[in-house]
This record gives C-alpha cells, sequence and structure tokens, in this order.
C-alpha cells in the first residue's frame, strides 16, 4: 500500500495533536479504576443509604471478582464502542468534505493506505486505552480484593476487549466512506452495536457476535474454561480486514 507508514504517522500526530489520544486514554482510565471500586464499595454504600432512608433497602450481592471482572468489561466495553464510534465517524467523511482527500491521494498515496492508516491509527489510540483502562483495574482489583485474576487469562480478555471494539470502528470508517455524513456513519456503528447485542442471546447465531467473545474473555480472565470459541475469534478477527476491504471498494469509485 503506496504511502502507508507516511500516512499512518500523519494520523498518529493528529490523534496526539487534537488531544483525542489523551482524551480517550482518560476515559479508560477513569472507567478503569471505577468498576473495582463500584463491586467492592457500592454494597456498603447502598447499605448505608437504606438504613438512613428508614428501611429501603436494595439487594446488592457481596463484592467478588467475578463481579469486579464483569464491572471491568462491562465499562470499558460500552465506553470503548463510544469511543470508538467518535473517533471513526468523521474520519474519511470530514475529509471528503475539506476537499483533503484528494490532495493525500494525489501526493501519491493509495486509497487503500489512506483508509487503512486511519483504522490502524484508531486502533493503536484505543490499544493504549485498553492497556492503561485494563492496567489499572488490575491493580486497582489487587489492592482490594484478597486474590488476583491470572495474569495470562487476564491479558489475553483484554485483547479480545480491545478487537471487540476494534470491529465497530471498522463498521462506522465504512460508514463515514460510504456517506458524507459523520452521523449516519455513527449511526451505523450504533445501530451494529445494538443489532450485535440482540444476535448475542440467539442460540448458534449469537456466539459469532464480537460482543459474545466477551463471555469466554471472562472465563479465561477469572481462570476458567472458556469452552471453545475458536470459529467465533477467527470469524471476527477475519471481520476487521472484510470491512476495511469493503470500504477500499466504495472508495476507489468516489470522485474526490
Amino acid at each position: 500500500m503506496m504511502g502507508f507508514r507516511i500516512l499512518l504517522m500523519k494520523e498518529m500526530r493528529e490523534q496526539i495533536r487534537t488531544g483525542r489520544l489523551v482524551a480517550v486514554a482518560a476515559v479508560f482510565v477513569l472507567f478503569g479504576i471505577l468498576g473495582p471500586l463500584t463491586d467492592r464499595y457500592m454494597k456498603e454504600l447502598i447499605d448505608a443509604i437504606g438504613t438512613q432512608s428508614g428501611g429501603f433497602t436494595v439487594t446488592v450481592p457481596p463484592p467478588s471478582l467475578q463481579g469486579d471482572l464483569a464491572q471491568i468489561v462491562k465499562n470499558l466495553s460500552q465506553f470503548g464502542v463510544i469511543c470508538g464510534l467518535l473517533l471513526a465517524m468523521g474520519s474519511v467523511s470530514w475529509e471528503k468534505d475539506r476537499g483533503t482527500a484528494g490532495m493525500i491521494i494525489t501526493k501519491p498515496a493509495s486509497r487503500a493506505a489512506f483508509l487503512a492508516a486511519k483504522l490502524v491509527a484508531i486502533s493503536l489510540n484505543l490499544a493504549l486505552a485498553v492497556t492503561l483502562g485494563c492496567g489499572l483495574g488490575y491493580i486497582y482489583t489487587l489492592l482490594l480484593y484478597p486474590a488476583v485474576f491470572p495474569l495470562g487469562g487476564y491479558v489475553a480478555m483484554c485483547a479480545i476487549l480491545w478487537w471487540s471494539t476494534v470491529i465497530f470502528v471498522a463498521i462506522t470508517l465504512l460508514g463515514s466512506t460510504l456517506w458524507r455524513s459523520a452521523i449516519a456513519a455513527a449511526g451505523l456503528g450504533l445501530m451494529a452495536m445494538l443489532l450485535m447485542g440482540l444476535l448475542v442471546p440467539i442460540p448458534v447465531v449469537g456466539s459469532w457476535s464480537p460482543l459474545a467473545l466477551l463471555t469466554p474473555a471472562e472465563h479465561l480472565a477469572l481462570g476458567e474454561d472458556a469452552g471453545n470459541f475458536a470459529g467465533p475469534l477467527l470469524f471476527n478477527i477475519a471481520l476487521v480486514p472484510a470491512l476495511l476491504g469493503a470500504a477500499w471498494l466504495a472508495f476507489r469509485r468516489q470522485e474526490l
């Protein structure tokens, strides 16, 4: 892909210069820390509020590694997808509107490199954010609980969580390539997230959703048997280059 390295460096400089790298990292750090804190102290907080309010009580399970991990995964997966949508929604459409996409393509740089650089830059941004969020979640778990997650399984969980987020980035990037509206691109990513969430409980089909991968990922982090999920994992790994290929097929036919 002609010009990929140069375009990737350009995209990474933009991630830093515009503050996106710091902003996304801050979101993941915040919610990575909140996960263990919420599970550890929520029951005590609710019990105190219930006692002070004249008998109003809410049943909250006691703190546990399972609850801690569920909070970390829920927080980082949900806000990770939102961050991914925001980063990717205007990545191509805004450049087409400003006319900079046409200027870059004539440098020379291939259209495939143009799209791939954007996807890789956003993915690296999210990789750093996931590393910080999950890392601090692990440290706070170590401080707040008598036991901690097996490191190898926890790292595998973090990698799966990151890749599931990258899938929605690729979907949104496709939308940003198809349309000149960043809102429409974000809408496509959001609809994909909702649809794939609805698919998860459906037998057979649901296990192939990227969101369904979070369940075996949690088992890995807890040191439990995650079952055989190689097929869905490989499918979702291949989904990102397939989406990038679809974006390239659409982009190569567009007048810039």
